[in-house]
């Protein structure tokens, strides 16, 4: 609905940047771990993720008006990404390179699916469910149930524990939704920044 958006207005007003950034990370890492691991699965699913969020940030950048500070954070993933892969191909052995990236890519995920505790809290302060995606939340809840299962069908902790967070995140959400129905808004005073 982001793309939908920044291409019917032409503008990325009120449309935040960081989440395409760090999906495209989390894509490009467990794109590597597919990889290592020979998993076509991982592989497929992570580089049409991987391109699609390449395309929403370059849609991202066409549309910003300040397109400095969004080429900055482009450099800056560009230059984790870069660092990442040569740490684990220059200075980790081939015996812990798949665990050590399994973890990485867990943590990473884990605090991914956390991030959103923040609106959260703002929800219930304000009692007001505008600030949430139900989409979102469906396809959250979805894709963290559907990559919890093959993790558990593989016996990989890597892939089942960091998708845990993102089940019980999504559930908060649709109790939410449902405690504070979005047609039922009650008003409320602006939060401080």
């Amino acid at each position: 609905s982001d793309l939908r958006q920044m291409l019917a207005t032409k503008s990325v007003e009120n449309i935040q940047f960081l989440p395409f950034l760090t999906t495209d990370a989390n894509n490009v890492g467990w794109l590597g771990y597919g990889c290592l691991k020979g998993d076509r699965t991982l592989i497929t699913v992570n580089a049409i993720g991987a391109a699609l969020q390449t395309l929403y940030i370059l849609v991202y950048l066409y549309y910003s008006p300040a397109k400095r500070p969004v080429l900055l954070q482009i450099l800056l993933l560009l230059a984790v990404v870069v660092t990442g892969c040569g740490y684990f191909t220059l200075l980790v052995d081939t015996g812990t390179r798949l665990g050590r990236l399994g973890l990485f890519c867990s943590v990473f995920t884990i605090t991914m699916y956390l991030s959103p505790l923040a609106d959260l809290a703002k929800v219930v302060r304000s009692k007001s469910t505008r600030c949430l995606s139900f989409p979102l939340t469906v396809t959250t809840f979805m894709a963290s149930s559907s990559w919890t299962l093959y993790g558990l069908q593989l016996h990989d902790p890597y892939i089942t524990v960091p998708n845990v967070p993102g089940i019980i995140t999504s559930l908060v959400r649709f109790w939410l939704f449902r405690w504070y129905r979005p047609g039922q808004d009650k008003s409320y005073s602006p939060l401080p920044a």
